[in-house]
C-alpha cells in the first residue's frame, strides 16, 4: 500500500509495509520526498531511535531507474547536446 501527498514544495509517497499475518515481521515506512533537485528516501530504524536518510539527485534517480532494468555490467549515460 502507498500514499501521495503533495505539499507546497514537494511530493511525498510513504510506502506501507504490509504482509499477511505471521509470514513476516513488517518494516518501517518508506517515505520518499520529490523536490524539483532531488529526491530524499528516509526510513525510520527498526528500534525506533533515528531516522535513515538518502538524498539523490535527479541524475542518480534516473541512472538508478534505468539500473533496474539492465543486466549485470558498468555503464554511463551519454546525453546528446542539441
Amino acid at each position: 500500500m502507498f500514499t501521495i501527498e503533495h505539499d507546497f514544495d514537494a511530493t511525498v509517497i510513504t510506502l506501507i509495509d504490509e504482509a499477511e499475518p505471521r509470514t513476516r515481521p513488517l518494516n518501517e515506512d518508506v517515505v520518499i520526498l520529490t523536490f524539483d533537485d532531488r529526491v530524499v528516501i528516509e526510513q525510520m530504524s527498526p528500534d525506533g531511535s533515528e531516522v535513515a536518510r538518502i538524498t539523490l539527485t535527479m541524475q542518480q534517480l534516473t541512472e538508478l531507474r534505468l539500473a533496474l532494468n539492465l543486466p549485470e555490467g558498468n555503464y554511463r549515460i551519454e546525453t546528446r547536446d542539441g
